[in-house]
């Protein structure tokens, strides 16, 4: 069973949609504990940094995800804000510590962009290397997705960046360190070639 964890920031529905599409068991994780019936999970995000780390460590999830990822090793994929809390820190409205379950950090864009719109908004192609389990079966020429943010990650282990973007200059969107993965685009919301990501993250 593949479970959507549910803190109260998160784009839910989509990410659900997407699954039953695809015909993947899934459910809404609304209690920290419900996480041991799970056997991979994604955690979504939409908005700030801080609120999302606030309403994960008061809610009891923290210790839960904890427990899943690093000591159970269960895939674990986070999307968008996602991905972002899954690191060790951001500068978004302040300092703030993440989940740290991957080395890395997040700064606004506007540190490296002067002449492009921020948030950044639209459809990009990802460079990646072709041994990826997310990519798996998405050929080059369709790497591309869809990304809705104005924070960006740098991922502190290269070895475990393993895809990246370039929208005024090269940064991580995707990292695959070990059973914990995080992508900064939407795959919900990126049609054949998102889907197939989570597909692919479906039947780790």
């Amino acid at each position: 069973m593949l479970g959507i964890i549910n803190y109260g920031m998160g784009n839910l529905a989509s990410v659900q949609n997407a699954l039953n599409y695809l015909q993947i068991p899934n459910r809404m994780v609304e209690l920290p504990v419900d996480i041991r019936l799970c056997d991979r999970v994604i955690l979504p995000g939409v908005g700030a940094f801080g609120e999302a780390m606030h309403k994960i460590a008061s809610s009891g999830f923290k210790e839960e995800l904890q427990e899943f990822a690093l000591v159970r090793q269960r895939p674990l994929l986070g999307i968008c804000l996602g991905m972002q809390l899954l690191l060790e820190s951001s500068v978004e409205y302040g300092n703030f510590t993440g989940l740290g379950f991957v080395g890395g950090s997040v700064r606004h864009l506007s540190d490296k962009i002067y002449d492009l719109s921020i948030p950044h908004i639209g459809w990009n192609d990802v460079s990646s290397a072709n041994n990826l389990r997310l990519m798996k079966d998405i050929p080059v020429p369709d790497r591309s997705f869809y990304f809705v943010h104005s924070y960006y990650c740098t991922v502190t282990e290269r070895s475990t960046a393993t895809g990246q973007v370039c929208y005024g200059f090269e940064f991580d969107v995707m990292f695959e360190a070990g059973n914990i993965y995080g992508v900064q685009f939407h795959p919900e919301k990126s049609q054949k070639s998102g889907l197939a990501l989570l597909r692919n993250f479906g039947t780790l």
